[in-house]
C-alpha cells in the first residue's frame, strides 16, 4: 500500500501531459467529427503537413528554454527568412538561395545571443526587440509585396513535393526532430544546455562556457525558424512579410506541453514535436467544428496557461 501510494506521489503530470493531451483531443474530435473524417489518414497527414514549420521551429525554441532563455524574434525571423530566399532564387541557384535564408536565421541569432550573453540583456527584451527590427525590414525589402517562387525544384524539395506516400513537410520535420534529440540527449552540448539552464551559477563554476551556450541556442532557434521560413516559401511557393507572424504562442505551447521545463533545465524535442501536433489536431478539430481563428486564440491561451502553471509548480516542488 506505500509502495502505491509513494508512486502516485512522485508521478510526474508534467512528463505525461503531452501523451494524455494526445489521446484525449484525437477522442474527442475523432468521436464529435466523425462524420467529418478527422481521423482521416488524409486529414492525419494534413495535419502533419500544416504543423511542420511549427514543430521545426519548436526544435530551436526547446533549445533556447531548455538553457533558460527565450527568443520571441522567430515569427519575423521566419518571414524575413522566406523572403530573402525569394529574391535570391530569381538571380541565384537553389543551393545560394537556400544558405542567403540560412544565414539570415544564423546572423539574427548570433545578434540575439551575442546581446543577451555578453551585455546581460534578458533574452525576452533582446528578442522582443529584434523582432520588431526584423518584421520592420521584412516590409521594407518588397515593399509590403509578396514575391512569388517558381522554381521548382524549390517547391518541390521545402514543402510541395511527396516522396513516396510522404510530404517532404514530414520528412524534414523527421530529420531535423532526429538530429535536435540526439544533440539535445546524447551530446556533452545538451548536457551543457540542461546545465546552463538548471543553475546557470552551478554550470559555471562546472567548467561550463555559459556565455557560449547561450548564444549558440539562440543561433539554433533563429536557424530553425529561418528553416521554417523555406518550408513555408516552398510549400506557398512564395513569401511574404507575415509569414510566421501568429506561430510563436503555438510554438511556445507545443515546447512547454512537450514537457521542456519554462524555468530551463529540462528539455524534450520528441515531446515539443508531439506538442506541436497536439496543438496542430486542436487548430484542425476546431476548424473542422466551426470555429473562427479567434476562438482557436482563445483555446490555445488556455493550454499554454494550463501547461506553464504544470511546468512552475513541478520546478518549486523540486
Amino acid at each position: 500500500m506505500m509502495d502505491i501510494k509513494k508512486r502516485i506521489q512522485s508521478f510526474n503530470l508534467q512528463k505525461y501531459v503531452v501523451y494524455l493531451s494526445f489521446i484525449l483531443i484525437l477522442l474527442f474530435f475523432g468521436i464529435t467529427l466523425k462524420d467529418k473524417g478527422f481521423l482521416s489518414g488524409g486529414n492525419m497527414m494534413n495535419v502533419l503537413r500544416q504543423t511542420a514549420m511549427v514543430s521545426v521551429m519548436a526544435i530551436g525554441m526547446t533549445f533556447t528554454i531548455t538553457a533558460g532563455d527565450i527568443d520571441l524574434s522567430i515569427g519575423s525571423t521566419v518571414a524575413l527568412a522566406a523572403l530573402v530566399t525569394a529574391l535570391a532564387l530569381r538571380s541565384y541557384s537553389v543551393i545560394v538561395a537556400v544558405l542567403a535564408g540560412l544565414a539570415v536565421g544564423f546572423v539574427v541569432g548570433l545578434v540575439n545571443g551575442v546581446i543577451t550573453a555578453k551585455v546581460r540583456i534578458p533574452a525576452f527584451l533582446v528578442t522582443l526587440g529584434t523582432s520588431g527590427a526584423i518584421s520592420g525590414l521584412a516590409r521594407t525589402i518588397t515593399n509590403l509585396e509578396a514575391v512569388p517562387i517558381t522554381n521548382e525544384s524549390f517547391n518541390f524539395l521545402f514543402g510541395s513535393g511527396n516522396i513516396g506516400p510522404f510530404s517532404t513537410l514530414f520528412i524534414w520535420t523527421i530529420v531535423l526532430t532526429i538530429i535536435g534529440h540526439l544533440l539535445l540527449k546524447k551530446t556533452p552540448f545538451g548536457r551543457a544546455v540542461h546545465a546552463t539552464g538548471g543553475n546557470r551559477s552551478a554550470a559555471r563554476y562546472s567548467g561550463v562556457h555559459t556565455d557560449r551556450i547561450r548564444i549558440i541556442v539562440l543561433i539554433i532557434s533563429s536557424l530553425t525558424a529561418a528553416m521554417a521560413g523555406l518550408l513555408y516559401a516552398g510549400r506557398l511557393h512564395g513569401a511574404r512579410y507575415t509569414l510566421g507572424e501568429a506561430d510563436l504562442m503555438t510554438v511556445i505551447a507545443a515546447v512547454v506541453i512537450g514537457g521542456t521545463s519554462f524555468s530551463g533545465g529540462k528539455g524534450s524535442i520528441t515531446g515539443s514535436i508531439i506538442g506541436s501536433i497536439v496543438m496542430g489536431m486542436l487548430n484542425n478539430g476546431l476548424l473542422l467544428m466551426g470555429l473562427t481563428v479567434s476562438e482557436q486564440m482563445i483555446a490555445r491561451g488556455v493550454i499554454i496557461i494550463i501547461a506553464v502553471s504544470l511546468s512552475l509548480r513541478e520546478k518549486l516542488e523540486r
